[in-house]
């Protein structure tokens, strides 16, 4: 397939291109910056140089082009924000840029349109030790008076989703990957980089997968994907955030705080970390997407090093 990429150059798009490449397709890839197109064009893809949220400069960049299928993964993850708002640049880029990204899908003739979804959509609480299947309600927010920087979180999810599945002009499929980690995220295991803060008491429990797997996984939902499905990929063994810090920072010191120190800190980190147990089944995607993770279990990845 020719394949428009947005998101190319993050901690899923740099192996995502290679997979893609590698399995034979060819990219088209956003690129805002000079830098990002060299970056891509050095990658092996065709640079797009246009911004996912600028609509009329977007159209104008793909006007010409011709693609098969675009796959959504902008976020701007990097770093946790203190307050997280229904402003949150990645809750604009899955809210106004997938309007976006569907217009140019629309302009470029594609046929198939995925989007990056998480599994905390299924809400920031206590599930217990069942493990949930995609038909689970999905959209959950928290039941306090108050809007929570998770609500905001879920309602970017969910729009993301919609949107996707709602174009009458493409096959929409929602990625509903678990917590990442990996060269690139929160938990990095490369030398160097700087420890992701977790619970003292080590945390809630949440589906993990590996950002190779989640390459994987998108390829297998390109080419075996149905329309207006969603699919759980995460790996096999749901762990806790401290046993990810225990992993990744395995023979240096992880940044373990207080639960109140957390929640102070960055309250957002709090919902994710202390008030979220979650476990999801991904047996849809190995029977419908023929998709098995390579690190089924977090606690055994290896210590640095990509994959």
């Amino acid at each position: 397939m020719r394949v428009l990429l947005a998101g190319a150059t993050g901690a899923i798009g740099a192996p995502l291109t290679r997979v893609l490449i590698g399995a034979g397709h060819q990219v088209l890839a956003l690129a805002r910056s000079e830098h990002s197109a060299q970056a891509v064009l050095a990658a092996g893809c065709t640079p797009v140089r246009a911004d996912a949220l600028d609509r009329e400069g977007l159209l104008r960049a793909v006007d010409g082009l011709a693609a098969d299928a675009v796959v959504h993964q902008l976020t701007a993850l990097r770093t946790p924000s203190r307050r997280v708002a229904a402003d949150n640049p990645t809750n604009v880029l899955r809210v106004r840029g997938s309007a976006n990204l569907l217009a140019a899908a629309r302009a470029m003739g594609a046929e198939r349109f995925l989007t990056q979804s998480l599994v905390l959509g299924y809400g920031y609480r206590d599930h217990g030790s069942r493990f949930l299947g995609e038909e689970a309600p999905f959209g959950v927010y928290g039941t306090g008076p108050r809007t929570t920087a998770s609500d905001h979180v879920v309602t970017g999810l969910v729009e993301a989703e919609q949107r996707a599945f709602d174009a009458p002009h493409v096959a929409g499929i929602a990625l509903r990957y678990g917590l990442f980690h990996g060269p690139g995220t929160w938990f990095d295991p490369t030398p160097g980089t700087r420890p992701m803060p977790v619970p003292l008491g080590g945390g809630g429990v949440v589906p993990w997968i590996h950002v190779e797997d989640a390459a994987t996984a998108t390829l297998a939902a390109l080419e075996h994907g149905r329309a207006g499905e969603a699919y759980n990929l995460a790996g096999d063994h749901p762990a806790s955030f401290g046993e990810l810090a225990t992993t990744t920072r395995r023979g240096r010191p992880a940044l373990r705080l207080p639960g109140w120190a957390l929640r102070a800190a960055v309250p957002y980190l709090g919902e994710l970390m202390l008030d979220t147990t979650l476990r999801v089944s991904n047996a849809k995607a190995a029977r419908e997407l023929h998709w098995t993770p390579r690190h089924p279990d977090p606690r055994a990845v290896p210590a640095a090093g990509p994959h």
